[in-house]
């Protein structure tokens, strides 16, 4: 098993965060506007052997898809036809931005940089993954 990458898609900014080389812990990667995300995602399979894709599905409390679930389903559209040989999982995201807002608080990090949202994205990224990792190894 290689690495795998999460992403969480926003229509602004893409939390995104990958695995090590042996799949077992995630770690944020970046935050990426999302405009560039499948230029971000080239660049890096050039560098890094990435054999799959988690992208987090927008949920409401009610399991049902959100607003923002269309534009999700666009880009896995996009990102099945950029990586046609690497498989595209989608992993409910509901509650991953609290959850990365606590995860913040909680390591101590500082009020200012718990603003920019471009943290909460990645590390909202690194929680889908995390969560998908662990699923699997059940």
């Amino acid at each position: 098993m290689g690495r795998i990458l999460a992403i969480d898609y926003g229509r602004k900014r893409t939390g995104v965060a990958v695995t090590d080389p042996l799949g077992i812990i995630a770690t944020p990667l970046d935050t990426i506007p999302t405009h560039e995300l499948l230029a971000f995602l080239k660049s890096y399979q050039q560098k890094e052997a990435v054999d799959q894709f988690v992208v987090g599905m927008p949920k409401t409390l009610l399991n049902e898809d959100s607003e923002t679930a269309p534009l999700v389903r666009k880009f896995v559209e996009a990102l099945k036809k950029t990586f046609p040989e690497k498989p595209v999982h989608l992993a409910d995201e509901r509650f991953t931005s609290s959850m990365a807002m606590q995860a913040m608080i909680d390591g101590g990090m500082k009020k200012k940089d718990r603003r920019l949202k471009g943290n909460v994205d990645k590390i909202s990224a690194t929680i889908i993954l995390q969560s998908f990792i662990d699923t699997v190894k059940r």
